[in-house]
């Protein structure tokens, strides 16, 4: 390829990166509209639809053709309408920090780089701030495809009422870092969960280590910056984030592992046209409960996606049933069959219906 060639090549990408740019500015000042028509009709300060935004991105997936992945082309528009919602409404969304975690990855996955972040201590802070009205909006884990349900997250469910009005998935790949690679390391920080999942790795690489849990992988990767003869188990942006070395890659003992999160608000969700619907239900204390609260799904045809067991805060021995299912609440086979569950048990709350996560 000759230099002239070459040259345009780069005049015409230049051009249409300018036309771009114009379409992304046009796009923003209807965005910016969109805010006014709304504030003119609704007594509501909620610009945020999950609902719109899932298809939107559905759109997008659907008909690219193009060389750029589906995954990818999502991802540039994730951003995109992230950028032009922060012209409506400049959302604040509450994670578990500090900065570096998985959940703050979530977040930003989820809402895109344009939000302003709230970073909580604990999961229980994370409900706080969103009830409190200082978070728009709080990302919490709920379950891991390696270590189950979150139990922390299910007791806030309980005992709170806020909404679910999303989710998101995360792959999650534990990175081992130091702040000097060449210092004997005698002790490893990290999430419980973290420790978990990489207890075999552990194991046999540093038999001798001692393992101490802290709240956050984040907060591990801050630890080991101002300690010796110490490393951190954390995520990829951590390593970056606190400027350590890393000492091993990928160290988790299953490949594959992934951690979902739910979206909390205060405002029920519209039906997307691929939703689910999260519920916790409290079974009678007698002979077939667990039947007669699963019957009426499978009588309306509707797939359940998760079951599983939690003790119920507080109570000795009593337990609720944390269920997820296809569709949602507004379509009239679900409802129907949550009101046939509802006569069945001593308590149902609706979590919420949200779309299934596009990215």
């Amino acid at each position: 390829m000759t230099k002239k060639s070459l040259d345009e090549l780069r005049q015409k990408i230049d051009s249409i990166d300018e036309n771009i740019q114009s379409l992304i500015a046009d796009r923003a000042k209807l965005a910016k509209e969109v805010a006014e028509v709304k504030k003119s009709i609704q007594d509501s300060d909620v610009f945020y639809r999950p609902e719109r935004e899932a298809q939107v991105l559905r759109a997008i997936i659907e008909r690219n053709k193009s060389l750029i992945k589906d995954k990818d082309m999502a991802h540039i528009f994730r951003e995109i309408m992230s950028a032009c919602l922060a012209v409506e409404q400049p959302l604040k969304v509450a994670y578990l920090g500090p900065e570096g975690t998985f959940t703050q990855e979530a977040a930003l996955k989820h809402f895109g780089h344009a939000v302003s972040t709230i970073d909580c201590a604990s999961i229980d802070d994370i409900f706080e701030e969103v009830e409190k009205g200082v978070a728009k909006y709080g990302v919490v884990p709920i379950e891991n495809s390696s270590n189950g349900v979150v139990g922390g997250t299910v007791d806030m469910l309980y005992s709170h009422k806020l909404k679910v009005c999303g989710e998101v998935e995360i792959s999650i790949q534990h990175q081992l870092m130091t702040a000097d690679v060449n210092q004997e390391i005698k002790v490893i920080y990290a999430h419980q969960q973290a420790l978990d999942q990489c207890r075999r790795w552990l194991a046999n690489h540093y038999p001798n280590c001692e393992l101490r849990p802290v709240s956050s992988n984040a907060l591990a990767a801050r630890i080991v910056t101002q300690e010796s003869n110490a490393a951190a188990i954390a995520s990829e942006a951590a390593l970056g984030l606190y400027n350590l070395e890393r000492l091993a890659k990928n160290i988790e003992d299953k490949t594959g592992n992934i951690t979902r999160f739910l979206i909390l608000g205060k405002e029920s969700v519209s039906p997307s046209g691929k939703d689910k619907t999260s519920l916790l239900v409290v079974a009678k204390h007698e002979s077939g409960s667990l039947f007669n609260i699963l019957e009426p799904f499978k009588d309306n045809d509707i797939n359940m996606l998760q079951l599983a067991r939690h003790p119920i805060p507080g109570v000795k021995w009593e337990y609720l049933f944390l269920i997820d299912i296809e569709g949602h609440a507004e379509d009239p086979e679900v409802n129907k069959a949550l009101s046939a569950v509802k006569d069945r048990v001593l308590k149902l709350d609706v979590l919420g219906s949200y779309p299934i996560c596009v990215l």
